[in-house]
């Protein structure tokens, strides 16, 4: 499909799908703001992302996966090192060297900020259950508030149905997934626009020259090959990404606990589009949000790191550079739509701090979420903070909760579209929002 083709299907949806729910006047001067919010499911290990370099515990506690030191000011670089954050609340913080490149700029301009020991407070552990209880955005136990209750009121829907509803006609939700996610789930009929597609090469050399040749001299010329270069580029990726998923599999076939673990680190994704695939989809993401949508929602799978889960290079690091790229190309594209942007990057759970004996990590709480936009008052942490020592760790494995995610979210929205208490506790009933400076 190319993108007149998935621009027509999407308005066609749109149009097709109006929202159909209560809807509640905003304040004037906030119609063209933009949110996005990316869920990297399966719990990514924020301890390498945000790297609490200037804690010892930390590197006594991963002896094969932890990020190295950043490099003294003068010294010889190390690509094997993390990056140090410049900023308020930064220090003995560093950023893995895998997405420096692509975020540190934002990053100085003040357009990225991470909230660390950001969660819930889900202890399960389980992905789905924790998955499920962020995107309803209701009081723990969710869906089994007490009959009459408010929260019980809004079981069946997720939180980013209720913000669509609050924003009515000012908004233009979408969901970029195969399915309507759990968050956008709700009494407004909101549309899902896969962008993945077979991820299959879709034409070949041949084909490709006759259609190019077709559009040669027009002015979506520049559009069709950059569009047929890019989908060759991540057909070929993808490709090769499942050979060796079929190699590590073939591996594991014969442990039949690491099958297992195997399986349930697929499951953990939830069919959502792989890391690898992100910056494309970003670039598409990007055309409709600046041309069409304002509310929209995407999630990244493959963050479930019990084995072999790397440092400065390996699987988590592959993540982390393309979701880097991804967010830096979405940035861009949006061109002067980004200053009226929020992105917000959660996943279900954190890592546990130490490694395990698979030189991985495994389901943990609190984690780090990412927050970025043109509009941005960034470059620091934001939230409450723990110095990270023996005996600091919730139930001696992982980062606690510090920052509440419904907390964090709402005092964000409240923020970027000007909302009341009364709004806000449509969307996040029962939870005070925090705010904390960034917009």
């Amino acid at each position: 499909m190319d993108r007149r083709e998935l621009l027509r299907r999407a308005g066609l949806a749109a149009a097709a799908m109006p929202l159909a729910s209560r809807a509640w006047a905003l304040p004037a001067g906030q119609a063209d703001a933009r949110f996005l919010l990316v869920f990297l499911r399966g719990g990514y290990d924020a301890n390498s992302l945000l790297v609490p370099t200037g804690s010892d515990f930390y590197y006594a506690s991963r002896p094969t996966i932890a990020i190295k030191r950043p490099v003294a000011e003068g010294g010889t670089p190390d690509p094997q090192a993390a990056i140090a954050l410049p900023g308020d609340g930064a220090s003995g913080w560093g950023l893995h060297p895998s997405v420096a490149e692509r975020l540190l700029p934002f990053w100085r301009q003040g357009q990225l900020a991470f909230v660390p020991f950001a969660g819930t407070d889900d202890l399960s552990r389980s992905h789905f259950e924790t998955q499920d209880s962020i995107e309803a955005g209701l009081p723990i136990p969710g869906d089994r508030s007490a009959p009459g209750s408010a929260a019980a009121a809004l079981r069946g829907s997720g939180f980013l149905n209720r913000l669509a509803s609050t924003l009515g006609a000012q908004a233009a939700p979408v969901a970029f997934t195969d399915v309507l996610p759990a968050s956008m789930a709700g009494p407004a009929a909101i549309p899902n626009v896969s962008l993945k597609g077979s991820l299959r090469a879709p034409f070949d050399e041949r084909q490709s020259a006759v259609y190019a040749g077709m559009y040669r001299g027009s002015r979506f010329s520049s559009v069709l090959a950059e569009g047929l270069e890019l989908r060759q580029t991540v057909a070929q990726e993808v490709e090769a990404e499942a050979a060796r998923q079929r190699d590590r599999s073939s591996a594991m076939a014969a442990d039949p606990a690491m099958a297992a673990r195997m399986q349930e680190m697929q499951a953990a994704s939830r069919q959502a589009i792989s890391a690898r695939g992100f910056e494309l989809e970003a670039r598409r993401m990007a055309q409709l949000m600046r041309e069409r949508y304002t509310l929209g929602f995407i999630d990244v799978g493959g963050w479930d790191t019990h084995v072999n889960q790397g440092g400065a290079q390996g699987q988590l690091a592959n993540l982390l550079q393309n979701l880097g790229s991804g967010l830096a190309t979405f940035a861009q594209e949006l061109g002067p739509a980004w200053d009226r942007t929020v992105v917000v990057v959660v996943s279900e759970f954190g890592r546990t701090f130490r490694e395990n004996g698979t030189r991985g990590t495994d389901h943990g709480h609190g984690s780090a979420y990412w927050v970025a936009g043109g509009g941005l008052r960034g470059g620091r942490l934001a939230g409450e903070q723990a110095v990270l020592r023996p005996g600091a760790l919730n139930q001696d494995r992982d980062f606690p909760v510090l920052n509440e995610y419904r907390a964090v979210i709402g005092g964000l929205l409240r923020r970027q579209y000007g909302l009341d208490a009364v709004q806000l506790a449509r969307i996040f009933p029962g939870s005070a929002p925090l705010d904390l400076g960034l917009l």
